[in-house]
Parts: C-alpha cells; sequence; structure tokens
C-alpha cells in the first residue's frame, strides 16, 4: 500500500523544466532510494513533498491527504519528517533542548515551549528526549552544546529531533554527505534500525554504497524525469541509468 503517492508533478523555473510528469509511489514501511545525476530534480521534488516548493501541476498525496496549498509546519503534523543535507540543529542548546523543543512541537502544534505547562508534563517530554537520544547512542552527551558535535553526531541529533515526533515518513536529503566512511557506516545502521520499527523512509542519496545498503526499490531521476523505478539489483544493470548517473560506467 503506497503511503506517499505522487502524479504528474511539474515545476518549471522560468524556461527549466526541473519536473517532468513525475510518477513515484512509496509503499508503505519501506526504504525508497532516489537517485540521479547533479541538476535532475531530486530536491526539487523533496521540497513538493514537504511545502517549500508547489507543483506547476500535479499531486502529492501522504496517508490520504493531499500535502498541496498547506504548511510546511501542518504536513509535519500530518506524520512527515525531514532531514536536511546540512544538518539543522539549535547550535547553542545543548542535545536535550534541541530535542525536547520538537517533541514540544508535536505536541503543542508550534516550535514554541510554554512555561505554564505543568511540570509532570514537561517532566515527561524531558524523558522521551532522553530516550531518544539513547536510542542514537547519545544520552552520554546530553547535556553538550550541538556546536561543538562531529558531523556525524550532528546527523544523529538530527534524527533523535525527527525521531521523537513519531514520524511515519521520514524523508532524508544526502544523510551521509560529507562524512567519513565509519561515521557513513554508523549512520547506515542507524537507518536499518529506524527502518526496522516501520518507519517509511524516501533518501536522496549519491553514495551508491548507502543507497544498495538501505533500498527496497531505488527511482532514478534525469532531467526532472524519473527515467527507471525498479528494486536495487535491477538498477544496477539497468543500461539507461548507467548512461544517465554514470555515462554508461556501471553502478
Amino acid at each position: 500500500m503506497s503511503i506517499l503517492s505522487v502524479r504528474n508533478v511539474n515545476k518549471n523555473f522560468g524556461g527549466l523544466k526541473a519536473l517532468d510528469a513525475v510518477n513515484l509511489d512509496v509503499e508503505a514501511g519501506t526504504v525508497h532510494a532516489i537517485i540521479g545525476p547533479n541538476g535532475a530534480g531530486k530536491s526539487t521534488l523533496l521540497n513538493c513533498f514537504v511545502g517549500r516548493l508547489e507543483p506547476d501541476t500535479g499531486s502529492v498525496t501522504f496517508d490520504g491527504k493531499s500535502l498541496l496549498g498547506i504548511q510546511p509546519h501542518e504536513i509535519n503534523q500530518l506524520g512527515v519528517s525531514r532531514v536536511f543535507q546540512t544538518p539543522e540543529i539549535f547550535g547553542d542548546l545543548s542535545l536535550l533542548e534541541n530535542v525536547m523543543i520538537p517533541a514540544f512541537a508535536k505536541r503543542d502544534g508550534a516550535f514554541k515551549m510554554n512555561a505554564w505547562h505543568e511540570v509532570a508534563e514537561e517532566n515527561d517530554i524531558h524523558a522521551l528526549a532522553m530516550e531518544m537520544l539513547a536510542d542514537v547512542a547519545l544520552d552520554g552527551k546530553a547535556h553538550d552544546t550541538a556546536a561543538q558535535l562531529s558531523r556525524g553526531d550532528k546527523r544523529r541529533l538530527e534524527l533523535a529531533m525527527c525521531l521523537v515526533q513519531n514520524p511515519k515518513l521520514l524523508l532524508l536529503d544526502e544523510p551521509t554527505a560529507g562524512m567519513a566512511r565509519a561515521d557513513t557506516n554508523n549512520t547506515i545502521d542507524l537507518m536499518k534500525t529506524i527502518a526496522g520499527r516501520g518507519v517509511t523512509m524516501v533518501v536522496i542519496e549519491h553514495d551508491m554504497h548507502v543507497v544498495f545498503s538501505l533500498a527496497d526499490k531505488i527511482s532514478v531521476l534525469a532531467q526532472g524525469t524519473v527515467i527507471a523505478e525498479d528494486l536495487p539489483e535491477n538498477i544496477k544493470g539497468d543500461p539507461r541509468v548507467q548512461e544517465a548517473y554514470l555515462g554508461g560506467a556501471q553502478l
């Protein structure tokens, strides 16, 4: 069953056709990778999922509800969380505070903390945030300042900030960009754990080691069009993909 359905999505920027009649179905409980060369339209497509861009034509439906014409925070409230290519964290705050903020936002419907909440409620949020930090092996750094973290740990913190909102769909844009191989492998393991809990994921990624380690299905974009969609083992040998992605070289 599709949890995310994209139909005939087109997006132009002036004379540039960024997305051209894109159709995509993401099955619930799977990891769906979107790959393609630079400029293929991958991030543009992701932005259409979260309300940062509005398609010129077409539809984007999540869990039976249209995502078009509603604000990003409303899409988040429906159960969609996003991890950006550059980790977006509150650098001056502690790790614990970073995770508590989206937990309050999920509960209250806005990114704010209300000082008048009952202490017991805030204790519940504190405990939940600590649990999420433990899930990503950062509970030992809960009171450290987030800006001091390595890139790999910043990514783990951002994942904890998403997971505390109990998302149905997690969107990840280049989650291992700029990481050393050890951090990349740790991130792959963490994403496998998240997927094992039934969280649906859409992953944009250039590192084929990451893609083939995680993906249940792969869609390939080139010049704004889906040129192939298949199981990973079939994508590897698809000549159209090899030509578009690597100029004919094998993946």
